[in-house]
């Protein structure tokens, strides 16, 4: 696998153009200019709790349905009213909190010049010029604690305490926060604690010895006590020595590295995105740390984070963690499992209070760590795709691992408890059809009193992926499935259209077709990442032709930057690589700032209005990071070298014409299979197999020829001539299958 250092030119101007360092709960991004080097810490965890809106039966179906029936915005707006809005000295909603930088100042007469980053081993390197020498900073981050270390190339440095105090006392002081305690100065610790009203507190601190910055953050509500205890485990570390902290590091990156599908194609853009996001996703997802959030830990101090730092589930959480299964590390995925499940009484309450099920659970689109539901958004609120849609993550956790006892004891409660929501908010029609009669598209027109219809297709498509999920997971169990599962795949509708015959497009919903640019593709869920049909077969080719077609139409106008690695998978699983290569590109040159950071609108007016304004708006715009977009494209990668279609597995499905040559290795996929493939020339010369147990495989014959030559360790080469391989393999099995014309 290519390395691909990243590399920075000082000054960088920005925290989030900055180098990163993570372990999943303390995030630092180090950057600045001259002779100041800044390093901004966060802290994926730092909440205060207070806001934010508690579900109760205010906000049930019934009425949120007859205000919109009727129009009612007031009755809308009075539903989803905040008790915690317009609170004087109380914030609106919970929110992570900006915690602040240590600003290293250098040696007199020094320039920062540049900056790399080896995503094999996460060491930093900062490079400065003094008197005509280069001198290199090494940084790391400790993936197993909140510790961290900067080793200098000489003497004469000083370090000053830069709490976001300094930037946001204004806001602070608004929400109640008092300013923050400054450690006293000595050789043992420096830095600071900010206090929180209602929530442990934060300190970071730091010593300065022997030419090395050791530094942490803790959480907790005694001042006192925090002091004394970051303290201690500082002059600890220091005992440990250095050595001891890069063997942890290159440890844990080693093993991190160890395993991950290895890639090579011929281009270096996306070679880039897939090995430099990856590095990220490990920084992002580390199992012993926070959940992903939209930043993760990579908080800014100038500003309080956007949108808090929540956890947003109606993709923004879900892209976060793509990268999980395609990179072959599903333990990264067991934290958010956990906080979800933890959350499981209030979110049958949410249930309860919203449709009157006891068995039910509903997941709002918005909520922090606590599940708490940040409020306000009524479409976000009513938009059970999101339940669905983690549903799904955690199906697909187990296809992959294989582990029965999480299937059964959380995969399978939290699908049945978020297909209980969905059978209570369905209805008979007069034709003996079920329907679905308040749904939204997500985002599509905001919470205008006209963002709802019936039968919207994503939750048509989330509802029936669903149903296939439990009955496949009955089975596994040995349980017999629930008759209504198989009811609501007799009887709900597929998607909602627009036109019919030659002119039939997916609508949004019922009567709605895409009228305008739009950031969510979610009228396409049904391709992904709901795979609710194949774009390819016969009853669809069409439709989704159509739907393709008006999409593209519509044009990018209006999209942030998640939409463009989504779109990019949608285009693969169409069989337009060329587009799902170029989708990447555009994406890594409008929506990624000249420090690598992920952002959520676009970097310059002209291609994307989202966050710009106008072509004539050319001040300076406010930077908006999320970790989202680049790990979604980390997954278009894979999924244009390899993806599965209504369970068949497809190799090179989204390679560009131009690709000539193109390999991975030990992919995995669904079952627990590993797969290599090899393109030279344009065409499939090679595919490896591995069963990490027992299964039936599922590929689409990949060879020009039409016949695969199967081979087996211990039995003769079978040859097959139909468009799908189906072989059933044992686990710890290899299967070899090459082009017949080829022996």
């Amino acid at each position: 696998m290519k390395t691909n250092t990243a590399e920075w030119k000082f000054p960088v101007e920005s925290c989030h153009a900055g180098i990163p360092l993570g372990n999943a709960t303390t995030g630092l991004e180090i950057w600045g200019g001259g002779d100041k080097l800044k390093i901004t810490i966060g802290r994926a965890d730092f909440w205060d709790h207070r806001g934010g809106m508690k579900w109760t039966e205010k906000q049930n179906y019934r009425d949120i349905r007859d205000c919109l029936e009727r129009g009612d915005e007031d009755g809308i707006k009075a539903i989803f009213a905040s008790e915690t809005e317009n609170v004087e000295g109380e914030p609106e909603r919970p929110s992570i909190v900006s915690v602040g930088r240590i600003d290293i100042l250098l040696p007199k007469d020094s320039t920062l010049r540049r900056g790399s980053l080896d995503p094999r081993n996460g060491l930093a390197l900062i490079e400065y010029e003094r008197e005509g020498r280069v001198f290199v900073i090494e940084a790391r981050m400790d993936m197993e604690s909140q510790l961290f270390h900067l080793a200098f190339p000489e003497s004469g440095f000083e370090a000053e305490n830069f709490p976001s105090w300094n930037h946001l006392e204004d806001y602070f002081r608004s929400v109640s926060m008092v300013e923050p305690h400054v450690l006293p100065k000595s050789a043992a610790s420096r830095g600071w604690i900010q206090r929180l009203p209602a929530d442990p507190g934060i300190c970071v601190g730091y010593l300065i010895d022997d030419g090395a910055l050791w530094g942490t953050t803790a959480l907790g509500s005694d001042t006192k006590e925090l002091e004394k205890r970051v303290e201690a485990f500082l002059l600890d570390a220091r005992g440990r020595g250095a050595a001891n902290l890069a063997e942890s590091v290159e440890r844990w990156w080693t093993n991190y590295w160890n395993g991950v599908p290895e890639i090579s194609i011929p281009n270096d853009a996306l070679n880039y995105i897939y090995t430099y996001g990856l590095y990220k996703f490990g920084c992002f997802t580390n199992p012993s740390g926070v959940p992903a959030t939209l930043q993760g830990p990579w908080i800014e101090d100038h500003e309080m984070p956007p949108w808090s730092s929540d956890y947003h589930f109606n993709i923004n959480v879900q892209m976060c963690y793509w990268p999980a299964l395609k990179a072959n590390k599903p333990e990264h995925l067991r934290p958010l499992f956990d906080l979800v499940w933890s959350w499981r009484e209030s979110l049958a309450e949410n249930a309860r209070n919203f449709i009157g099920v006891d068995d039910g659970l509903m997941l709002p689109h918005a909520v922090d760590d606590r599940g708490t539901f940040m409020g306000g958004f009524w479409t976000g609120a009513v938009d059970h795709a999101c339940t669905a849609w983690v549903a799904k993550m955690t199906h697909d956790y187990f296809l992959h691992t294989g582990d029965d006892d999480f299937l059964a004891n959380i995969a399978f409660p939290f699908m049945k408890g978020a297909m209980r929501v969905y059978e209570a908010m369905m209805e008979e029609t007069d034709d003996g059809a079920l329907t679905l009669p308040l749904t939204v598209s997500p985002e599509f027109r905001g919470a205008r009193m006209d963002a709802w219809g019936v039968d919207a297709s994503f939750q048509l498509a989330a509802a029936r992926q669903l149903a296939e999920r439990l009955i496949s997971a009955a089975e596994t169990l040995g349980t017999a499935p629930d008759p209504v599962w198989e009811d609501i795949l007799k009887r709900l509708p597929e998607a909602s259209f627009v036109g019919d015959g030659e002119s039939a497009k997916i609508a949004l919903w019922d009567g709605q077709d895409l009228d305008e640019s739009h950031r969510h593709h979610s009228l396409l869920a049904g391709i992904c990442p709901f795979d609710s049909y194949d774009p390819h077969s016969e009853r669809w080719r069409i439709a989704a032709a159509n739907t393709i077609n008006n999409w593209v139409e519509k044009g990018m106008g209006q999209w942030s930057g998640w939409s463009m690695p989504w779109a990019s998978m949608l285009h693969s699983r169409c069989g337009n690589g060329d587009m799902a290569e170029l989708t990447l590109e555009i994406w890594r040159k409008v929506y990624v700032n000249e420090g690598h950071g992920t952002l959520h609108d676009v970097r310059f007016p002209g291609f994307s209005i989202m966050g710009r304004g106008g072509i004539h708006n050319t001040g300076k715009f406010r930077e908006v990071m999320q970790m989202d977009a680049g790990m979604g494209a980390v997954a278009a990668v894979c999924e244009m070298l390899l993806h599965e279609r209504r369970g068949v597995i497809h190799l090179f499905p989204g390679v560009p014409s131009t690709w000539s040559d193109a390999e991975f290795a030990r992919m995995p996929v669904a079952g627990g299979f590993l797969v290599s493939a090899k393109l030279a020339v344009g065409i499939v010369v090679n595919v490896v197999v591995e069963s990490r147990r027992d299964g039936i495989l599922r590929m689409a014959n990949p060879f020009a020829s039409g016949a695969a030559s199967v081979k087996r360790a211990n039995k003769k080469p079978r040859i097959v001539r139909s468009p799908l391989i189906e072989i059933e393999m044992k686990a710890n099995e290899t299967l070899v299958a090459t082009d017949e014309r080829n022996l």
